[in-house]
């Protein structure tokens, strides 16, 4: 018989391992030695061996889930303690069991980060639902669809939640994708809707715009033009294609009539050029009364010059401003002159200063005789008032004498 520390083999090729519960036999080796029965059952455990080492790596470097981790623990486990081997079973045996407790921790861990990963997830997605619901809640109708369709894609790529969760967090965000396409889509009826109306009418203001484009009565025109213009304003946009073209018709038209109205003012300027020079000419003698020292002469020769002035006729309009205003400053400083003769010969007002001046006459008569019987009895406060009253009533009484004077 031949023994080892983990096993024997009986004479006849019978091999054992010893375990903690006693021998068991492992298997037989017949018309060998037993020295070489006992190596080929040790080799089976060295196999045993690396494959638990190998197992044991995996496990701890965590390439392996802790689900898959634990059953291959177990079924490597069940091959080394059913093996057919020579060697220390119970403490390679015991050596996956070393596993139980990392497998545990990699489970709590992978739990853990599960957690998170949910927790992450579920704040995620509540932000996303927000600010879809923010979205759906505004005007924004250009840059609204574009962003809610980027919130989409990250709420994708998200991980799913427990499903009640998740049910109720998609429910707000398609809640609010569906609020805003649907306002979306009737804010755009809406502007299509206005755009057409819109259409009608320019088609109706460039129709009366191009009727009228070769009308010579330039002031209506012009003033109907303003009109058409301001309602074609008032209309807004059209179809972006429908109204450019529209506008390029309108304005067409526009430019034929000014076009032709500032051909004809041309015309006219260049008529109208010789006017110019003759005014000029009569600008300078009525100039030439200025300043005004005989008002009645200055009077009579203006007449006639005003009288030449109008058939000299019309100028052109870029010196209308001009001429028109060194005529009115010799016009008006004739009026001043007349309305301030007239101010100093007005017969009622120079009544009424006569008479202003006539009362304070009397009356500072009347004082002095009071202040006469006053100082004659000493009654020094009576003095007082009474002198004091006269010098008011002189100075007043002066007053109305020179206005008095400047109507004589």
């Amino acid at each position: 018989m031949t023994t080892s520390e983990w096993g024997r083999v009986d004479n006849d090729g019978t091999v054992y391992v010893k375990t903690t519960d006693g021998e068991r036999q492992v298997g037989q080796v017949p018309d060998t030695s037993p020295e070489e029965a006992l190596a080929f059952f040790t080799k089976r455990f060295d196999a045993l061996v690396v494959e638990v080492d190998l197992l044991h790596r995996r496990v701890n470097s965590g390439v392996l889930s802790p689900d898959e981790a634990a059953s291959r623990v177990k079924s490597v486990r069940a091959e080394v303690v059913e093996a057919n081997a020579v060697g220390d079973l119970a403490g390679l045996a015991a050596k996956l069991d070393e596993l139980g407790p990392v497998i545990a921790s990699q489970r709590d861990l992978r739990r853990a980060e599960k957690a998170r990963k949910a927790d992450e997830a579920r704040e995620g997605k509540e932000a996303l639902a927000a600010e879809a619901e923010k979205i759906a809640s505004g005007r924004d109708w250009r840059n609204g669809a574009n962003r809610l369709r980027e919130l989409l894609d990250q709420w994708k790529q998200l991980p799913r939640l427990d499903r009640a969760t998740d049910d109720e967090l998609w429910k707000r965000f398609s809640s609010a994708r569906s609020a805003y396409t649907k306002a979306r889509k009737a804010h755009f009826a809406q502007q299509d809707e206005r755009r057409e109306g819109a259409r009608v009418i320019k088609e109706r203001l460039v129709k009366e715009a191009e009727a009228i484009a070769d009308s010579t009565e330039w002031g209506p025109t012009a003033g109907r033009y303003r009109d058409l213009m301001r309602q074609w304003k008032a209309a807004g946009p059209a179809p972006k294609a429908v109204d450019d073209q529209l506008w390029g018709r309108f304005r067409g038209a526009q430019d034929r009539f000014f076009g032709a109205r500032d051909a004809a003012n041309a015309a006219l300027d260049a008529e109208f050029a010789a006017n110019a020079e003759v005014k000029e000419a009569i600008l300078v003698e009525a100039e030439a009364l200025l300043p005004i020292t005989d008002l009645a002469a200055a009077k009579a020769t203006f007449r006639g010059i005003a009288e030449r002035w109008d058939e000299a006729g019309k100028v052109p309009r870029a010196r209308i401003k001009e001429l028109e205003g060194r005529m009115r400053v010799v016009e008006q400083e004739i009026r001043k002159l007349e309305d301030d003769q007239w101010r100093r010969t007005d017969p009622e007002k120079s009544a009424r200063a006569d008479d202003m001046v006539s009362k304070l006459e009397s009356a500072i008569a009347e004082a002095e005789e009071k202040l006469a019987k006053a100082q004659a009895s000493g009654d020094q406060k009576r003095i007082a008032e009474l002198e004091k009253n006269l010098e008011g009533q002189r100075s007043f009484l002066e007053m109305a004498r020179r206005a008095s004077a400047d109507f004589s």
